[in-house]
């Protein structure tokens, strides 16, 4: 058995896998479309003026004046420019020279509009929508108030104005105060620039003629744009050129992602969604630099606007598209794997060892080789390496450990379910009827694929399987023909929802808790956690991007969110495993894997006490964790938070990209690099070392690690509840939580409380009172024992710097 799994790792290690080069055109490169904006090819149809309009029901009509991209010669430089155009169809009599196409605003909340348009006729039958909760957006029009103006229309509510302009056309968006957010963008708004700017229009390619919307608005000075997924380059897209298209990005340092969702907000108070599957690439000044092109392939427009402060704006969008339900209790301790434990034996060293070396742990991952042969999926355990599944698995939980196996959705021509699903017709065709690719790919479209899928994942839950790995779901062919009568133009990036949807529906019925463990996202894969981060290169750049990644994920209305520790891709360096860890420990949920080794003792007795400080360090917060989580589920917040989530009026806090918030509470500043201090932004308030006691003002601080290689800092004013360090969170004594307090001033606390079992997230309160702080709200008065612990902060406060 030793001398099979040595030779199934060599020729795993043999055969590295590779990134695709951007920019090559080879099978399932991201999808850019903008191309088709500046064809000349192709016909312009620019948004012109408003042909009519019923302000009861917020319907109207646009009308669209053609325009070809035309070019003129001077200097030897070739210009272009838009120009009107005749028509160009035969016989004249049938066809629109200036068409007019519906145009709609509906009302969602008093902070949310939708904006609809088509380019022409609709005649696909209307469906409800996966991406939003119960398929369809809530109305709510009693909410803005109508009034007419000189300019055309008006609807007011608490948090804004939306003004139609009837010639020309033009949506602008104020907030309650009257300040301008944006607006559509007509070609006299950039008559002053001898740059060819597209206005807010649609294209009808000459190709094939199918039309793609072109929404275009207005980015002002400073206006800095975050959110849009997973994104591993620049925290503010401001001057970027996004590409949504799910890829499998086989990395965290490449312009390409796992998880794209086609949501951002904005810092000057607004958001938008974009409600649509189809690619969509968005030039956020890029081209140029005061207009937002959002290049959407669709033939027709839906868009939703927020109004607020991010809170404000993250709330609304998962009302509107699902907040993330409470994971078990289970899934917030440590996950430990590696690329891949083959056996029974394999899983039940490591379960010693963690128990022996006392890491805490509750789940032990299976990856790719628990299948009879590596990475081939049948959903079988090999009866030589894994004689009873079901006692083994009973065998894990009696210690403590839940089990999570990896699966993905393609289908090898060996794999002995291969015939069966192409017999049954459960996976994507192309345009001929046969498979578009050599593997066979399951179609999510068709229920009885759901089905048969459904099936086979139960048949693991049932053995006693907590958990499975939904991996991979990028690469749904672009050209496929889906059961449901599509392409692949518009079910590839909704694939990955269809996809964490069936596994997270089938885990909630046989274990109680719609959680997964997932690479690939839409919109609405929040309501399906957890998602984790991908396949990191093992390297200081990748950590940090890692951390980019998800700070911009939880800016698109994920919760939670996961990484592997030390990176995937290598070996990790243990200078650099060491730093990832606590800052794996500080995320939502938490796991090392990646290639071997990844286990700590395997990097020596030194390491592996200061792995097992971090991984205490997570245990005895379980409860702030558990708190903040239930409290994140409830308000749609990332646990892995921007600061300026919690600091919307702090200019500081929307540069910072390198830090963030642990839950509302708690600051992290990973070491990126090796060294034994680093600078840190700290937002306006005074804030405490976790580690040391020491007190900062707010601004720039050049802070040491303690202990633990990271910088961890507390909110004045919080009391961070603790329990019992224990080796799993079945163990944990949940009768008796410490209540860490954090006060310079000895003002009033409290703390966020979630005990497991509850229905409700509690707070409790303390107040100082004769030279003690002591419990002056407690909702758990017959459920838990307070201990009060005030005794590690210094009350000098040190100054920022210059």
């Amino acid at each position: 058995m030793k001398k099979l799994t040595l030779l199934i790792l060599s020729v795993f290690l043999s055969a590295p896998l590779f990134a695709q080069l951007q920019n090559s055109g080879v099978l399932n490169e991201p999808l850019d479309i903008s191309k088709d904006f500046t064809d000349m090819r192709n016909t312009f149809f620019v948004a012109e003026d408003l042909a009519s309009f019923d302000p009861a029901t917020g319907k109207g009509t646009v009308r669209f004046e053609r325009n070809n991209l035309t070019t003129q010669q001077a200097f030897n430089n070739m210009l272009m420019r838009l120009m009107p155009a005749p028509a160009n169809e035969f016989p004249g009599t049938e066809y629109a020279v200036s068409p007019e196409h519906p145009f709609s605003l509906e009302f969602v909340s008093s902070r949310t509009v939708r904006i609809r348009m088509t380019s022409g006729p609709q005649l696909a039958a209307q469906e409800e929508s996966l991406m939003l909760v119960n398929g369809k957006a809530p109305m709510n029009k009693s909410a803005w108030q109508y009034s007419k103006t000189a300019e055309g229309h008006e609807y007011k509510s608490e948090f804004g104005r939306i003004v139609i302009s009837e010639s020309p056309w033009h949506i602008r968006i104020f907030d309650a105060e009257g300040k301008l957010l944006t607006q559509t963008i007509h070609t006299s708004d950039v008559s002053n620039s001898y740059t060819p700017v597209v206005p807010f229009s649609y294209i009808r390619r000459a190709s094939d003629y199918s039309r793609s919307m072109n929404a275009v608005l207005e980015l002002a000075p400073g206006e800095k744009i975050y959110g849009l997924g997973e994104s591993w380059q620049s925290f503010n897209k401001r001057g970027e050129k996004v590409v949504l298209w799910t890829d499998d990005a086989n990395g965290v340092q490449n312009e390409t992602m796992y998880k794209p969702i086609p949501f951002y907000m904005s810092s000057r108070g607004y958001g938008v969604f974009m409600h649509h599957s189809s690619p969509i690439s968005i030039d956020f000044g890029k081209y140029y630099s005061g207009a937002n092109s959002m290049m959407i392939g669709d033939d027709e427009l839906d868009l939703f606007v927020f109004l607020g402060e991010p809170k404000d704006i993250l709330d609304e969008y998962t009302d509107l598209t699902g907040k993330a339900p409470m994971p078990p209790l289970w899934s917030f301790g440590f996950w430990m794997s590696r690329i891949t434990y083959f056996s029974e034996k394999d899983g039940m060293e490591v379960a010693a060892k963690l128990r022996e070396h006392q890491i805490p742990s509750d789940v032990i991952h299976f990856d790719t080789g628990w299948f009879g042969v590596d990475w081939r999926n049948d959903y079988t355990f090999p009866s030589d390496r894994f004689p009873d599944p079901k006692k083994m698995l009973s065998e894990f939980k009696d210690q403590g450990f839940e089990i999570s196996l990896w699966q993905l959705p393609y289908f090898t021509p060996e794999n002995i379910l291969f015939d069966e699903l192409v017999e049954k017709d459960l996976v994507v065709r192309d345009r001929k009827g046969n498979i578009p690719y050599e593997d066979a790919v399951l179609d999510f479209t068709n229920p009885a694929t759901i089905e048969w899928y459904q099936d086979k994942i139960k048949g693991l839950l049932d053995l006693g399987v907590a958990v499975i790995k939904v991996d991979f779901g990028e690469a749904a062919p672009e050209q496929g023909i889906y059961h449901n009568g599509k392409t692949g133009f518009y079910e590839h990036n909704i694939y990955p929802l269809r996809y964490n949807k069936a596994v997270a529906e089938i885990t909630k019925e046989v274990n109680g808790d719609a959680f997964i463990w997932a690479r690939s996202a839409w919109a609405g894969s929040q309501r399906y956690p957890v998602h984790w981060g991908g396949d990191a290169e093992t390297s200081n750049s990748a950590m940090a991007a890692t951390l980019r990644g998800g700070l911009s994920f939880g800016l698109s209305g994920f919760s939670f969110w996961s990484h592997d520790i030390g990176g995937f891709t290598t070996a990790a360096p243990e200078d650099l495993y060491a730093r990832w860890t606590p800052f794996g420990m500080l995320s939502s949920h938490v796991r090392s894997h990646g290639n071997p080794p990844t286990e700590p003792w395997e990097y020596g007795t030194d390491f592996m006490a200061g792995f097992r400080e971090a991984d205490n360090l997570r245990y005895e917060l379980m409860p702030y964790i558990y708190a903040q989580a239930k409290h994140s589920s409830e308000t749609g917040l990332p646990m892995v938070r921007a600061l300026f989530v919690e600091f919307p009026d702090d200019p500081g806090s929307w540069l910072i990209d390198d830090e963030y918030l642990f839950g509302e509470d708690i600051l992290v500043a990973p070491m990126f690099e090796n060294g034994e201090s680093r600078d840190v932004y700290l937002p306006p308030g005074q804030w405490v070392d976790y580690q040391t006691g020491q007190s900062y003002s707010g601004g720039w601080h050049n802070i040491a690690t303690g202990d633990i290689p990271v910088v961890m800092l507390v909110r004045d004013g919080a009391a961070i509840p603790h329990i019992a360090l224990a080796q799993t969170t079945k163990e944990m004594d949940w009768k008796n939580i410490e209540l860490k307090v954090y006060s310079s001033s000895n003002g009033p606390v409290d703390a966020k409380v979630f005990l497991p079992g509850k229905e409700q997230l509690e707070t409790v309160e303390l107040a100082f009172k004769n030279g003690a702080y002591g419990v002056a709200k407690d909702p758990y008065k017959r459920d838990v024992k307070w201990k009060i612990n005030a005794s590690k902060l210094q009350l000098t406060a040190v100054g920022s710097k210059e």
